[in-house]
Formats: structure tokens, C-alpha cells, sequence
């Protein structure tokens, strides 16, 4: 289980993430949801340790994320992720599996994660010659190149085409049934309320809702719902 108490975290004057708590169950995916500007992906660092919160806490199975045995468990995906561009696809994969402390995997293991995320064709290409879609897969696959217990992903869909969306939503689900618990930001609203058990919606820093989805749309659809809370409160 994810814990988060009073988390608030400021840059400067400016506040980011302003007292958010909630519970975020095990084995559930939950979708953060918000407009620019909204505080999810620095509430999203700070819950994988890449921050530290100005005050509050995070805890993850009771650790705390800076904790090693804590990291060992997380899997994160950012936004913008940033690549050795030299190295292949191949290569960068399984530099990122010999980070962690955990037994390796075996060299027919990162070809499997390749073939699954669909660019084993690309696997010895350079990365420099990677499309964004491309990019993105790439991406996926070393945020879950451990095998994580919690996989926390920043708008995971975002550059793909249909059918690449369509393929990583297939392997977000499969990772749930298996009992993954799997965070996401991500401003596609149909994408969330197909994969979300749950969701929070933040606006300028603070949590406006969390809990399921059905209880917030009270049966309007999910954007219609979200963009008028927002506009109401803008």
C-alpha cells in the first residue's frame, strides 16, 4: 500500500503539492488526473523518492522511498525520459537491469521485454534512430525491467499511435492482474477511466477527489465531469 500524509512541496514561494493525503490500495492502478500546472508530476517524484517532500511523508509497504530496498520494488516511466543515444535499444535495457541488486535477468529475458513492448525489430538500432513512439516503448520497458511490486508511469501513452496504445493499456492490465499496483499520471480521460480502479484529481496543488471513478462521475462521463469541476473551480 501506498501511504501519503500531508505531503506538501514548494519551489521557492511557489506551491507545488499542497497538504495531499490519501491511500492508494495495493494491486489497484490509480489515475492522477489534472490540468497543467497541477502538481502531478512533482507529487509523482516525491512518492518514488526522485524528490524530497518540503514536509509530509510517503511510504510504500511502510518504507520510505529513499530507502534501497523500497527503490529495488519501484519501476518509474517519466514523462520525458532521456536516453544513452548511442547505446541500442538492447544495450540500454540491459544496462538499466544490471542496476539493480536483484539477480539479473538473463540476456533472452530483455529480448522477451523487447518483443513485448514492440520494437525487437529496433533492438540493435542505435536509440538516436528511435521515433518518439519508439522512445516511449523503450521507456516502458526498463520502468519494468525489475519486475516492480509498484509501477509508477507519467502520461505512459503519450506520442503513441493507436495501436501502440492499445498494446501498452494490454500490458497494463496483464501487470495488474499479476498483482502490480500501477500509478499514472495522464490527461487522456477515456484512457484513465478504462484502465483506473481509482483516481485523484489535483488542481493548483490540492487533491480535489479521490476514490473510484463511478462515485465521481455519479454517471456522466468521466470528461464531462472532470472539465466542469475544473472550470467551477478555475
Amino acid at each position: 500500500m501506498i501511504e501519503i500524509r500531508d505531503l506538501k512541496k514548494t519551489f521557492g514561494t511557489h506551491m507545488a503539492v499542497d497538504g495531499i493525503s490519501l491511500s492508494i490500495k495495493k494491486g489497484s492502478v490509480f489515475g492522477i488526473l489534472g490540468p497543467n500546472g497541477a502538481g502531478k508530476t512533482t507529487m509523482m517524484k516525491v512518492i518514488v523518492g526522485l524528490d524530497r517532500p518540503t514536509s509530509g511523508s510517503v511510504r510504500i509497504d511502510g518504507r520510505d522511498p529513499a530507502v534501497r530496498q523500497t527503490r529495488e520494488s519501484i519501476g518509474f516511466m517519466p514523462e520525458s525520459p532521456s536516453f544513452y543515444d548511442h547505446l541500442t535499444g538492447l544495450e540500454f535495457l540491459t544496462f538499466c537491469g544490471s542496476l539493480f541488486h536483484t539477480q539479473a535477468m538473463k540476456h533472452h529475458e530483455y529480448l522477451d521485454l523487447l518483443k513485448r513492448v514492440g520494437i525487437f525489430e529496433a533492438k540493435d538500432a542505435p536509440i538516436c534512430t528511435y521515433s518518439k513512439g519508439m522512445r516511449q516503448r523503450l521507456a516502458f520497458a526498463q520502468a519494468i525491467v525489475n519486475d516492480p511490486a509498484y509501477l509508477f508511469l507519467d502520461e505512459p501513452l503519450d506520442g503513441l499511435d493507436p495501436i501502440g496504445r492499445r498494446e501498452l493499456k494490454s500490458i497494463i492490465t496483464a501487470l495488474q492482474k499479476k498483482g502490480t499496483t500501477i500509478v499514472f499520471n495522464s490527461h487522456i480521460l477515456f484512457d484513465t477511466e478504462e484502465l483506473c480502479d481509482e483516481i485523484g484529481i489535483l488542481h493548483h496543488g490540492s487533491l480535489l477527489y479521490s476514490g473510484p471513478i463511478e462515485a465521481f462521475t455519479k454517471g456522466q462521463p468521466l470528461e464531462e465531469r472532470f472539465v466542469s469541476v475544473i472550470q467551477h473551480l478555475s
